[in-house]
């Protein structure tokens, strides 16, 4: 067990295994140091979070649907680098996408949700350049989706 995943067990998350492309994509992108992590849609326990910000789902819900997202995105840094967590240098930048109302205006408080994940996970190494912005809709109707960049060795 890596030590990333010494500290995850001990805030009591168990990475799944990379969840697979949806479509014609592929799951991440290695170049150089960098591996670039498609988007990575809200899920718990192998169900969609879904829900529209703003409307059938409050601040408190969409943060919860944002950290599982972070768990999805280590898992698949994870993936990117053979297994070995312990490779990961630090996250570059996240770019998180809130499903909500034209009148929503706290998706960066949403994205929080990932933001503060990764930095309590990861400490100093989770500290990201990121943007949360709005989408009128996100692939079936999840709540959050967010992509990232994260160096690795």
């Amino acid at each position: 067990m890596s030590d990333i995943e010494t500290r995850l067990a001990e805030l009591g998350v168990t990475l799944p295994e990379a969840p697979v492309p949806a479509a014609n994509y592929v799951p991440f992108v290695r170049t150089g140091d960098l591996v670039h992590i498609s988007g990575q849609i809200s899920m718990r326990d192998g169900e969609l979070v879904l829900g529209k910000l703003g409307a059938d789902m409050e601040v408190p819900e969409g943060t919860a649907a944002a950290k599982q997202c972070a768990i999805s995105l280590l898992a698949q840094v994870r993936a990117a680098c053979d297994g070995d967590l312990n490779r990961l240098v630090r996250v570059v930048k996240l770019t998180g996408f809130v499903n909500s109302t034209g009148d929503f205006t706290d998706q960066s408080k949403v994205i929080n949700g990932a933001s503060d994940f990764l930095v309590e996970a990861l400490g100093d190494a989770g500290r990201h350049a990121r943007s949360a912005v709005s989408a009128a809709s996100l692939p079936m109707g999840v709540a959050v989706e967010i992509e990232g960049i994260f160096q690795i060795r």
